[in-house]
């Protein structure tokens, strides 16, 4: 939980100000007290803390205040499980109501100060938990679960009733799961199945019943961390204590609202560091969706690309149902490493690996060609007439006899094979019973993944109850698109694992000397004009076009002619975001009579618009190059945004952009151009050279800085068209404007 962290460690008043009011995890880095080196040049923390959940999830003492065992009261039903649920944990249960002598036989205490030994765990059966929390911390509770609801999502006055709640705990030194929330933690999990776990993480305790009855298809699962409301603990703390834990394959999450965006990047960076996949659905992808979202929990949703592209860039699998969610994360959990990203659809129907083939490839996985050495191979069991190049169509008959294996084993063989995927549309016994036989056979001797999707709708059948769902190696589907799904998410992880430096670890800790030359340029609560925001732009090295800012005819005259023909002429004022839409551009003046018309036209303009101006900026034209832009928002939930994509005209028709969260290194940088359809134009088409990607990516990582060291004072920048020229040749910024918090 959050600690106090006394002293100051550095000159700059953010820093300091983190540090001295104990905003800091104490235990953020690897156990030991954290320090203003933890933080980045905005004074936020770079690294997560992990809460201690161990005697949350086994305490060695429950406390049930409001227990009951009277017959028909809702406080019964929960009572009787927790004494279930504590006896499996070896727990000692003691109730707490302040007119029963016992409950369940159990000898019952009047009130929490009369717990007879301190306890780690207690759970509110209570309407209002607040005055209960107070008296816990009196008795040194560790943790506390309040189920009771009417809080942030009833509105207004729940959402102050949970404030007060909140400020409660955080002054008791007590962490809290809930309100709002239900029974989840407390489920009974099967302990007879083996290898890594899934731990399940859900906003709404009903939506993660899919995921939970995975143990009914063998699948283990170890924790089940209902947060509910998130008045204190919160989704990113049960990510990074789940990333600790030595069984857990993956984490499992339903969320419906971020609580703190930057708590949750630091989770997600924390089990990135640990190699544990992370999947989750985000509900709120659309505006009804995102409504839902915040009448159930209370939280803010954040906008939906920018949740997406922080999720992608710490290597959580964003899915879209709950169907997606169980399949993705029992593969992800179970499956070794891939030794290859190629993959083989094998089937006994031409017209099953041909559809299956073009979803797969559709999806992007890696279909290879088979060798003609491994074709000629597979010949010698499949009829010569059958295509086995990928996907391979055994025609059927070959699965029902010795040649089976041989096939299976041939194609594993393959070194650029990784995964083998066999659909099975249908029962059809005796054949579709021992091709399943041979398949589990074939996954229990190779180190290589083998999927088959169980097509039949019954789902009855011993192939698939018994031989499939029996094997903890070979990882079975009931759809083609969730099998795509998590094959692809599998990949994707180990590519990412593979590749993954933290940006945390990157981060700048200190201010530049640009950000001092910038803090003199920002102008609190107003908008900058065009000259203006290219001088911050100046501050960090940003190129501009050459340009005088002038406030006479005979003075832009001068400037043109220092500037050198053809010239720009714009008009520049603090109110001024859209300049073409009311005629105050002017381009390719190439003499001094346009420039003084101009000037004078764009003047009467201005004073006809009631425009203020600071002046005329008169500047070099710049014509050949692909126009980008380039800018800095604020998302409520993760701060500073970059984002990146083609600008110009083409910024509001296409909507082609890519977004990031800062910090983030070159790697991601390259990357936002790679997501962009228009990515191409880059490249260079109809003969134009290719753009100078790599002056591109210079600028994000230089308006990334910018965002980070300004922080809240930059509320927007907006860098459009970022001129990028011929390879070599380096990106200019045309035109800009800022606002100041």
């Amino acid at each position: 939980m959050l600690g106090s962290t006394h002293g100051t460690f550095t000159t700059d008043p953010r820093r300091a100000h983190v540090v001295a009011c104990g905003e800091l995890p104490p235990n953020a880095v690897h156990g030991r007290a954290a320090t203003a080196d933890d933080l980045d040049v905005s004074g936020r923390p770079l690294y997560a803390g992990v809460p201690d959940l161990d005697r949350f999830f086994r305490p060695g003492s429950v406390a049930v205040v409001g227990a009951s065992d009277a017959e028909g009261r809702p406080n019964t039903g929960i009572t009787r499980q927790l004494i279930g649920w504590a006896e499996r944990v070896g727990a000692r249960l003691h109730p707490v109501h302040p007119t029963r002598q016992s409950v369940f036989g159990i000898p019952c205490v009047p009130s929490v100060a009369d717990l007879p030994e301190q306890v780690d765990l207690a759970v509110l059966l209570v309407a209002d938990p607040l005055p209960v929390i107070e008296q816990l911390a009196e008795e040194k509770v560790r943790f506390a679960v309040a189920f009771a609801s009417g809080f942030a999502e009833t509105g207004e006055a729940g959402a102050a009733a949970q404030e007060r709640l909140a400020e409660t705990v955080r002054r008791s030194g007590l962490r809290l799961l809930g309100p709002n929330t239900n029974l989840n933690a407390f489920e009974k999990f099967r302990d007879d199945l083996e290898g890594p776990a899934i731990a399940l993480i859900t906003q709404s305790g009903h939506q993660g019943r899919p995921v939970f009855t995975l143990q009914e298809l063998g699948v283990r699962l170890s924790h089940w961390a209902p947060t509910g409301n998130e008045a204190d603990l919160e989704t990113s703390d049960f990510i990074s204590y789940f990333a600790e834990r030595p069984e857990v394959g993956a984490i499992a999450c339903y969320v419906e609202g971020l609580k703190d965006g930057r708590a949750f990047l630091l989770a997600a960076d924390r089990a990135a560091r640990r190699g544990v996949p992370v999947v989750a659905v985000k509900v709120g992808r659309t505006e009804t969706g995102a409504r839902m979202a915040a009448s159930h929990t209370g939280k803010l949703t954040g906008a939906d690309a920018v949740v997406d592209a922080a999720m992608r860039q710490f290597g959580v699998i964003r899915v879209d149902g709950l169907d997606e969610l169980q399949d993705t994360a029992a593969l992800l959990a179970r499956a070794r490493a891939p030794q290859a990203d190629g993959v083989v659809v094998y089937s006994i129907s031409g017209g099953t690996g041909a559809h299956f083939s073009d979803l797969a490839t559709e999806a992007g996985l890696k279909l290879p060609t088979l060798s003609d050495a491994k074709q000629a191979e597979l010949h010698e069991w499949i009829p010569g007439y059958l295509n086995v190049a990928n996907p391979v169509d055994n025609g059927g008959h070959p699965v029902g006899d010795w040649r089976g294996p041989k096939i299976i084993e041939a194609i594993l063989d393959d070194p650029q094979v990784g995964v083998l995927i066999c659909p099975i549309t249908g029962p059809f016994p005796p054949m579709s019973d021992k091709l399943a036989q041979d398949l589990v056979d074939a996954a229990e001797r190779t180190d290589k993944l083998v999927c088959v999707v169980w097509g039949s709708p019954v789902g009855t059948e011993d192939a698939y109850r018994k031989t499939l769902l029996g094997s903890s190696r070979v990882a079975t589907f009931r759809t083609f698109a969730n099998c795509i799904t998590a094959v692809r998410a599998h990949l994707d992880h180990h590519r990412f694992r593979a590749g993954y430096r933290s940006p945390f670890d990157e981060a700048p800790r200190t201010p530049s000397p640009s950000f001092r030359k910038a803090q003199a340029l920002m102008r609190p609560g107003q908008q900058l004009s065009e000259h203006a925001a290219k001088q911050l732009l100046r501050a960090y090295g940003i190129r501009v076009p050459r340009e005088q800012l002038v406030t006479s005819a005979a003075a832009a005259v001068r400037a043109a002619g220092l500037v050198g023909y053809p010239v720009v002429m714009k008009a520049s004022g603090p109110q001024l975001a859209h300049k073409t839409e009311l005629g105050l551009v002017k381009v390719g003046l190439t003499s001094a009579s346009q420039v003084r018309d101009a000037y004078r036209e764009l003047t009467d303009i201005a004073r006809y618009e009631g425009v203020a101006l600071d002046g005329i900026l008169v500047c070099q034209m710049v014509e050949r190059g692909v126009e980008m832009v380039v800018g800095v928002t604020h998302d409520q939930l993760f701060g500073p945004t970059v984002t990146v994509g083609l600008g110009g005209v083409l910024v509001e028709v296409l909507r082609d952009a890519a977004v990031r969260v800062p910090p983030f290194g070159e790697d991601q940088a390259k990357a936002m151009l790679s997501e962009l359809r228009g990515s191409a134009l880059l490249d260079g088409v109809r003969g134009a050279p290719p753009a100078d990607v790599d002056a591109l990516v210079e600028v994000v990582l230089r308006v990334q800085r910018m965002a980070l060291e300004l922080g809240d004072e930059l509320s927007e920048l907006d860098i459009n068209p970022l001129m990028v020229l011929p390879r070599g040749q380096g990106a200019v910024a045309l035109d800009a404007f800022a606002v100041c918090q």
